[in-house]
């Protein structure tokens, strides 16, 4: 498809997985890409990538889905082992999807997960796109001051607009004044949904629990994946240490490393242009024809 073809319409539909209800939008024909969305308070997957949808469906089947315990798929998320129950999930939605293998695109938290697809079941991951992933580089010290904010979030007197609104524009992003009223009330309204409040899948005290134990590099399959990755990530990254991109770099056997100046944690929002190129680029060049 070029790229002055019309595009066909978004369908949204919810897919048995498990016990689970798993909420996905698609668009687009071609190889499939998986895209999964930060943890943030109210994240869900149409908001994370609300500048990469279409940029991307001109070349790939693109499955964006809301990972369990955010937007419209069941909550509760596994304390015990998050990473791996996220993982585990969403290769169950590519099986009732009956998708044998995919590119897998994931920020944050979503990054985590698309990491841990690749670690569990590597055939079933043809490429990765990572942005600031989580669990990268946790045994250097405690978790960061934009990250103990997220955990924090439905902690003391529980959520609120001024904590929303200082998590993303202080936080999330590098320039907070792009960040308009209308798309910080969104994830306020989505963050106090009665379901999340009542099962949060990212919160302090139990939280991730061992923050030091859910380190990716410390995992000996890291250097044996050959699922080849590309990582991007903003140096000014306030959640997830950009030098978590480098220990990738350097572990993992193909791995492909962009830092983004002047961005914070939301590379796919804050420099949506040149992710759309650089991920259109590495993507393609990895999709057997």
């Amino acid at each position: 498809m070029n790229n002055k073809e019309p595009l066909p319409a978004l369908t949204s539909r919810t897919v048995q997985v498990g016990r689970r209800q798993i909420f996905i939008s698609e668009i687009g024909t071609g190889h499939p890409l998986l895209m999964l969305h930060g943890g943030g308070a109210g994240a869900s997957g149409l908001s994370n990538y609300s500048k990469n949808i279409d940029a991307l469906s001109r070349r790939f089947r693109v499955i964006v889905a809301d990972m369990p315990g955010y937007g419209q798929s069941t909550k509760g998320v596994d304390r015990k082992d998050p990473f791996g129950d996220l993982a585990q999930a969403m290769l169950g939605l590519l099986d009732s999807l009956k998708i044998s293998s995919a590119h897998v695109v994931g920020n944050s938290l979503g990054g985590a997960c698309a990491l841990r697809m690749a670690l569990d079941a590597p055939e079933r991951v043809s490429a990765l796109v990572l942005m600031g992933p989580g669990g990268v580089n946790t045994t250097r010290s405690l978790p960061t001051p934009g990250l103990k904010l997220l955990l924090n979030y439905y902690s003391g007197e529980g959520p609120t607009l001024a904590k929303i609104t200082r998590f993303i524009r202080e936080y999330l992003v590098y320039d907070g004044s792009k960040v308009s009223d209308a798309m910080i009330q969104e994830r306020y309204q989505a963050s106090i949904d009665p379901l999340v409040i009542a099962a949060p899948p990212l919160r302090k005290p139990q939280g991730i629990p061992n923050f030091r134990n859910w380190d990716f590099t410390r995992d000996p399959r890291l250097k044996k994946c050959q699922v080849s990755t590309l990582v991007l990530w903003g140096t000014e990254d306030k959640v997830n240490r950009p030098s978590g991109g480098e220990a990738l770099r350097r572990q993992m056997p193909d791995c492909n490393l962009y830092l983004f100046s002047k961005t914070g944690h939301w590379v796919q929002w804050e420099r949506a242009d040149e992710f759309n190129a650089v991920t259109t680029a590495f993507l393609s060049c990895r999709t057997a024809l």
